[in-house]
């Protein structure tokens, strides 16, 4: 997949120009904005936006943040259900993730896809300082090689909308780390805590802060791999805990996220840890 060069390399910034001050975030999208799994000892989940609204509200007086996200969205209930209410909330900064589970469906229209995912970065490029998009990881493993030319597709979109829109992009696709499995949780489809921390790192960069890990793309160091037997238990859990059921929402029309509110509906003082 060809990427933008521009965006190779989310660390990249100008030493010379001074960092923007964003008073205010909404983030917008699935469970991946959600932040699924990285779960706190209270059984909700932090994840990268937190994350980098905790470092945001550390700098800036005042800050705001509101977290739209709920598991599952197809990127047309974003567009429904999210778009307009960030939209309306002027802040400084949107982030949009969205499209993955669509192409996760076993039918997807991706003109569709492209389609909305256009309507949303219209709807929100104006309506905010700096809009941010982003190029979804995606960890190795024979499940996601079906739909990975779809997930390419998309990615072009995505870029291509950047560059029309002056949308800042995260290139989390291209980053070797976050290919490992040992930073996607035991069901295969989110990042553990150490994933979701690399991804704020990343997003914080883009957003033209000094690094405080220049090394996020970096991956882990090695280590043995686990033994065949092993690893035929824990690819018969997932199959039992997490695949079947994931194959039985998709052919039914169904969603994790059903009847779920927004994770933080309302743009308020981020009143979380500083991080």
């Amino acid at each position: 997949m060809q990427t933008n060069p521009t965006h190779d390399d989310p660390t990249h910034a100008d030493s010379t120009s001074a960092v923007p001050s964003y008073g205010s975030l909404v983030a917008v999208g699935d469970s991946f904005t959600e932040g699924m799994s990285d779960r706190l000892p209270d059984g909700s989940y932090r994840g990268w936006a937190d994350l980098l609204a905790g470092r945001m509200a550390a700098r800036t007086p005042g800050f705001r943040y509101a977290n739209l996200a709920v598991r599952g969205k197809l990127i047309g209930q974003i567009v429904d259900e999210q778009v307009d209410v960030a939209a309306a909330m002027r802040p400084d900064v949107i982030t949009l993730v969205g499209g993955l589970n669509d192409t996760l469906r076993p039918k997807c229209d991706m003109g569709r896809v492209r389609g909305l995912l256009e309507e949303a970065v219209e709807r929100l490029a104006p309506a905010c300082e700096q809009l941010v998009l982003m190029l979804s990881p995606g960890r190795q493993g024979p499940v996601l090689e079906r739909f990975r030319p779809r997930m390419e597709e998309l990615f072009v979109c995505v870029e291509e909308l950047a560059a029309k829109h002056g949308a800042l992009v995260v290139d989390l696709y291209g980053a070797p780390s976050l290919a490992d499995p040992r930073l996607w949780d035991v069901d295969r489809l989110h990042l553990t805590d150490e994933g979701h921390r690399r991804v704020a790192e990343a997003v914080w960069q883009t957003l033209g802060h000094e690094a405080e890990d220049p090394q996020w793309r970096t991956p882990m160091p090695s280590t043995p791999p686990p033994a065949w037997a092993a690893r035929r238990v824990a690819d018969a859990r997932f199959a039992k805990q997490y695949l079947l059921p994931w194959i039985v929402r998709r052919l039914t029309g169904r969603s994790s996220g059903d009847g779920l509110p927004a994770k933080r509906p309302e743009l308020l003082p981020y009143e979380g840890p500083a991080v």
